[in-house]
């Protein structure tokens, strides 16, 4: 009887790499859109609250 070695084990491994390398790529793309949105939109509040008058 031949006893092959070679197991699905790596295949497993590496697909859970690959799904948690593409989580850390979204999660860091997310957090610098979110990072980009929430400075743009300070801009425009602090360029708004320079035009309105405050009487």
């Amino acid at each position: 009887m031949i006893h092959l070695t070679y197991t699905h084990w790596p295949y497993i491994a590496a697909s859970y790499g690959f799904a948690l390398l593409a989580m850390l790529w979204l999660s860091v793309q997310l957090a610098l859109r979110l990072h980009r949105t929430t400075t743009r939109l300070a801009l425009l509040e602090r360029h708004d609250a320079r035009r309105k008058p405050t009487s």
